[in-house]
């Protein structure tokens, strides 16, 4: 029997199996925040067809006030505007100023970013370095679709991570190319060796920030490469990115999911962009 639900956009949620298969699930929250969501699992709807429609309603995830326009994917603008969580330090770790007495929610950047973070190597669209807290592994490295994926660094703060990151930016690139992602597996990687050539290139910048923040602040790590596998029944050969803004139906052929992307057999959609966003889900 068909089925239908209609809710608020949230992240995909997604945990591996014991294969190291993603498992994914749509939350959709209650259009007014009052904290009533359903989940909806996500894997079992791969080679079926549904339907997302977007009723045009955006709520703001934080305050839940109706807005006509999402900012930092889910925010009013007011909230967007105060909020630490949208503060482009967010975007740019290494321009943290909560040592600055600046940060706009004090007691969020203490439990956010005033935390331990990784900083690790990723294969998604080709060899990346990233960050994240270390609450978020391995979370983060599906969100961005790496197939594989290795901490190397562990850290005290988002600034210091954000610092290790810059200095292995210059040698590898920091952002995934999602159309890339999206097309297929990329080529396996030796992570660990990859590892060993990077570390001695920044080891004068290591030594300056151990210098700054104590000799424990940085911390090279020897852990196992992580394997991650996406459910894709088929990759699509040209990548077309549906946009609620712009067409408020997407339907087809579920084909598989990756990263934050739903895979259709005619386009793209990538849900974390429309969080906030009410749909109607029929499947």
């Amino acid at each position: 029997m068909p089925m239908s639900e209609v809710g608020a956009i949230e992240k995909l949620t997604a945990q591996l199996d014991s294969n190291n298969l993603v498992q994914y699930q749509l939350p959709l929250a209650s259009l007014s925040r009052d904290g009533t969501k359903q989940s909806i699992a996500l894997n079992p709807l791969i080679g079926k067809t549904i339907s997302l429609h977007f009723t045009g309603n955006i709520a703001c995830k934080h305050c839940g006030k109706r807005t006509k326009k999402s900012y930092s994917q889910g925010y009013c603008y007011p909230c967007m505007s105060k909020l630490a969580q949208c503060d482009l330090c967010i975007m740019k770790p290494e321009t943290c100023h909560f040592h600055l007495g600046t940060c706009r929610e004090p007691e969020w950047g203490e439990s956010h970013c005033m935390v331990d973070h990784y900083v690790y190597l990723a294969n998604s669209s080709g060899l990346k370095v990233g960050i994240t807290r270390h609450t978020q592994l391995p979370t983060r490295w599906i969100d961005q679709g790496a197939c594989q994926a290795l901490p190397i660094f562990k850290v005290s703060t988002r600034l210091q991570s954000g610092l290790v990151e810059t200095a292995l930016a210059e040698f590898i690139s920091d952002k995934t190319n999602w159309r890339a992602m999206l097309k297929g597996q990329p080529e396996p990687l030796d992570l660990k060796a990859k590892a060993e050539e990077l570390i001695p290139e920044i080891s004068f910048r290591l030594s300056e920030l151990r210098l700054q923040f104590g000799s424990d602040a940085v911390v090279e790590l020897n852990e196992s490469v992580q394997d991650i596998h996406f459910p894709v029944r088929e990759y699509l050969t040209k990548i077309s990115s549906f946009n609620f803004d712009k067409t408020a139906t997407v339907s087809g052929v579920l084909m598989g999911i990756k990263g934050q992307y739903l895979i259709f057999d005619k386009g793209v959609i990538n849900m974390r962009k429309f969080s906030s966003y009410q749909i109607s889900i029929d499947y």
